[in-house]
């Protein structure tokens, strides 16, 4: 897993995931990040990349 950033345009993406989100319902907004999630991973495609970045992204169990 990469730990230093790597993206091109981190703001564009941003901007570009929030467009994606207006006008859903909250359960549509989950839908689409639930679709959008299987179709990154699926780019990617190292399970133990996926598992590690997981890993990365599960909230601190100390808060």
């Amino acid at each position: 897993m990469k730990a230093t950033l790597n993206f091109q345009d981190a703001d564009a993406f941003y901007e570009c995931l929030l467009d994606a989100h207006q006008g859903l319902s909250r359960e549509q907004s989950e839908l689409f990040n639930a679709r959008l999630i299987l179709i990154l991973a699926n780019q990617l495609g190292d399970s133990r990349v996926l598992q590690a970045c997981i890993a990365a992204a599960k909230p601190s169990q100390a808060a």
